[in-house]
């Protein structure tokens, strides 16, 4: 008891503490994941200041106006920003004077080497698109493409072509048509490198707006300078750079020309160009925003909680495992009984449930018990009455020829070949009992024809029905199919038929039939006797078990031969049954599979 009992309260404690565990957990989770999302939207603020400042950097030579920028932008995101120069002076600070700047850099504010942590869309050169230099057209070159952009737009609209125009930083005008599905056929996006249309052939002409302006030649001139300057000693030659910064060759490059540093070239052509006309690099300062001041849970009211949760736990744990060792020690006090001898152990079953069905369970078992060891004992008492009288007549005649009294004369000998005969088929049933409870009744199993075994047994039992007044007749409908072992199978229908003979008075009939009936072949024996009552029909299988409890050999026999039907029929994997109207007539039937 001590055992179950302690095993049923630390698996609640343990329950409970996992429990406690787990929603810690949950609640830490929680937590983290809140964490998680304001960090998330902390970055998200952190990229578009460190996005307005680039902005800020590629158009303007310095950061001599950034202040009211960078008090607008932490007034915006409620943050602290602070921008100082490599070496640490304030360039502007949102925060009052002589506040100290936060720990660590957030970024580095550059448009010419642009910080992709924060700009995860940067292009390949990290040069931000703003930052256009000389490239920058001037207020009348605008005025004059941005009418000619319109004009080709508007032409291409006559001829049913959907148009989209933007603007890129350098002031430049761009046309793009859209193809199938809304996407651009020619997409150029607003903040592009600043590059023309191509050139569309037809009634619209895009010449007008699509070559280079003064300002974008002399930009122009100026890169390839640049980049010629880089290119020397590499061994490339004939070739400049076009508005989108790409390296064009005058003719096509031999295999194994080096394009890497070309591209270099190209990138610290541009860099160069830029770097007058964009503020130079600076340290980004970004503060935390200020975190919730939510009250917190102190940790012994955690601990007083979990404390009263264990206490709940065990104290219910405490009166359900009373409830479940009672039974418990009930049953075992009744095993205990049953294992000293007393078949009559029971359990009351108080409660519904498992342990209810457990008690049930129980009681079961121990009625079959009694009911089996009361078997045993009315077996014993059967096979020794069995063997005792012939065993007594054996013995009373040899003693009665060894004293002289009787002689062996051929009748004598006759009825004592008789008496060990009948002790030789008691021996024999008995032993295919003990075969066929151990599972090792052999079987050799064969195509049966029913039509001749059932004549075999009606010709092997024949004379004796005739000496008794019996009509033995045998009917089989159709051709029914079996596969079964012939020697056990005549046994059992023998048995039956002998049955038949003892119960049947003088003038009856019995008739031996068998018919398909699906996957089944029944095999019957009904005869015109005494019949069985209805309270004993169940038992007419069971070993040793006789209506006739005179225990007159005429006409109750061993006791034996029905339960070995009983068996033989379930060792073919079918069943024996009996129904029975007393006084007209009783129906053996033998339900065997066609193919076991």
């Amino acid at each position: 008891m001590r055992s179950l009992f302690v095993r049923l309260l630390t698996s609640s404690a343990v329950v409970a503490v996992c429990s406690i565990s787990a929603t810690a957990w949950l609640a830490a989770s929680s937590t983290s994941g809140a964490i998680e999302r304001e960090q998330g939207q902390t970055l998200a603020s952190d990229a578009q200041i460190n996005n307005a400042l680039l902005g800020y950097a590629a158009r303007h030579p310095d950061w001599s106006g950034v202040a009211a920028t960078v008090r607008d932008l932490a007034a915006r995101h409620s943050r602290r920003v602070a921008l100082t120069t490599e070496q640490g002076t304030v360039i502007a600070d949102s925060a009052a004077a002589d506040t100290p700047l936060p720990s660590r850099v957030s970024a580095v504010v550059d448009p010419l080497t642009v910080d992709v942590t924060l700009v995860p869309g940067a292009a390949k050169d990290r040069i931000d698109p703003r930052a256009v230099g000389p490239f920058l057209l001037p207020e009348r070159d605008r005025a004059r493409l941005t009418k000619a952009a319109a004009a080709y737009a508007t032409c291409l609209r006559r001829t049913g072509q959907t148009v989209q125009t933007t603007v890129s930083a350098t002031g430049r005008t761009f046309v793009t048509t859209t193809g199938e599905g809304g996407v651009p056929a020619e997409a150029k996006p607003a903040e592009a490198s600043p590059a023309p249309a191509p050139e569309v052939t037809g009634p619209c002409d895009a010449t007008t707006f699509t070559t280079p302006t003064r300002t974008e030649k002399a930009a122009l001139k100026q890169l390839n300078t640049l980049v010629g300057r880089c290119l020397k000693g590499t061994g490339v030659e004939g070739g400049s750079v076009g508005l989108d910064f790409t390296w064009v060759p005058e003719r096509s490059r031999p295999a194994g020309e080096p394009d890497q540093a070309i591209s270099a070239c190209v990138v610290s052509a541009r860099k160069q160009q830029l770097d007058p006309y964009v503020a130079p690099a600076a340290y980004l300062y970004i503060g935390s925003p200020a975190e919730a001041t939510g009250q917190r849970i102190p940790l012994p009211s955690i601990a007083g909680a979990a404390l009263l949760v264990l206490i709940l736990t065990v104290g219910v744990s405490v009166m359900a495992a009373r409830r479940l060792v009672g039974p418990v020690n009930a049953l075992t006090h009744a095993t205990r009984r049953m294992r000293d001898g007393d078949t009559s152990a029971r359990v009351q079953v108080r409660t519904t449930g498992e342990i209810s069905e457990l008690a049930t369970a129980f009681n079961e078992m121990s009625a079959h018990l009694e009911r089996m060891e009361q078997q045993r004992k009315a077996m014993v008492s059967d096979v020794s009455h069995e063997l005792r009288t012939p065993l007594s007549n054996l013995r009373g005649w040899m003693e009665a020829a060894q004293d002289g009294v009787a002689e062996l004369d051929p009748a004598l000998i006759a009825s004592l070949v008789e008496e060990i005969l009948l002790l030789q088929h008691i021996v024999d049933d008995l032993q295919d009992l003990a075969l066929a409870d151990a599972g090792k009744l052999r079987l050799h199993l064969e195509p049966v024809h029913l039509g001749d075994l059932l004549d075999q047994v009606a010709t092997a039992h024949r004379s004796r029905a005739e000496a008794a007044g019996l009509t033995l007749t045998t009917e089989v409908t159709g051709a029914p199919g079996l596969t079964a072992a012939p020697v056990r199978l005549r046994q059992a229908v023998g048995n039956l038929v002998a049955n038949s003979l003892r119960h049947t008075p003088a003038g009856g009939r019995i008739t031996l039939s068998a018919r398909q009936d699906g996957d089944h072949v029944l095999v019957e024996v009904t005869d015109t006797g005494s019949g069985i009552d209805a309270d004993d029909l169940p038992h007419v299988f069971d070993r040793f078990w006789r209506a006739d409890k005179s225990r007159n050999r005429l006409t109750g026999g061993s006791g034996l031969g029905l339960a070995i039907v009983r068996d033989l029929a379930e060792a073919h994997g079918g069943t024996a049954s009996a129904v029975s109207v007393p006084g007209v007539r009783t129906t053996f039937t033998l339900r065997l599979p066609s193919r076991p």
